[in-house]
C-alpha cells in the first residue's frame, strides 16, 4: 500500500503525457483504453469508445456524480482511501489487465490515484487517460520512461 502525503501530490500535477482538450479518436485505435475518473469516463463513453478498463468513484473534483451508473461486462468492487493506492486497488487493476472483458473499476473512497498503478502496469500498446482539474484531460501512451517515472515516484513513497 502506498500514501502520498499532501507535500508529495504537488509532484502529481506535473502531467505524465500530454494535456489535451479534446480526444483524437484517430490515436486511440488499435489501443488498450484505460481511463482514470469519472469525467474522462463519461466523455469518452460519449465518444462510442468503451474503456477496456474504466475506474470510477461517482464524483467528479470530490462532488457526487449523479449520472447513472456505468456498465462493463465485468464489474470489480474496491475500497480505497483519499490519499492512498490500496493493495486491493493495485491488485484490481492488475487482474482487470488480465481478463479479455470491458472492466469497470468502482472505488469507495477516492479513484485519483490509480493512475499511477494503471500505468506502471500496463502491458504494451495502453493509452491511460485521466483527469486534470481545470486543464483538461492526459493522455498517457504507456511506454518504459512512463513507467520509469511512476516506478521512481512510489519506491520514494516507500522510504
Amino acid at each position: 500500500m502506498y500514501f502520498v502525503p499532501e507535500k508529495r501530490k504537488e509532484e502529481l500535477r506535473k502531467p505524465l503525457g500530454k494535456i489535451v482538450k479534446e480526444i483524437d479518436l484517430e490515436s486511440l485505435e488499435g489501443k488498450r483504453i484505460v481511463t482514470v475518473g469519472d469525467f474522462v469516463t463519461s466523455y469518452i463513453l460519449k465518444l462510442g469508445i468503451m474503456p477496456d478498463i474504466a475506474i470510477v468513484d461517482y464524483k467528479i473534483e470530490r462532488k457526487e456524480y449523479k449520472a447513472e451508473k456505468f456498465q462493463a461486462q465485468k464489474l470489480i468492487k474496491v475500497k480505497n482511501p483519499p490519499g492512498y493506492i490500496t493493495r486491493e486497488l493495485w491488485n484490481s487493476i492488475a487482474t482487470a489487465y488480465t481478463l479479455q472483458e470491458k472492466t469497470l473499476i468502482e472505488v469507495d473512497g477516492e479513484e485519483d490515484l490509480a493512475a499511477l498503478p494503471a500505468i506502471y502496469l500496463a502491458p504494451p500498446n495502453t493509452t491511460v487517460i485521466y483527469g486534470m482539474p481545470s486543464k483538461g484531460m492526459v493522455v498517457v501512451e504507456v511506454g518504459e520512461k512512463e513507467r520509469k517515472k511512476v516506478d521512481e515516484f512510489l519506491k520514494s513513497l516507500e522510504g
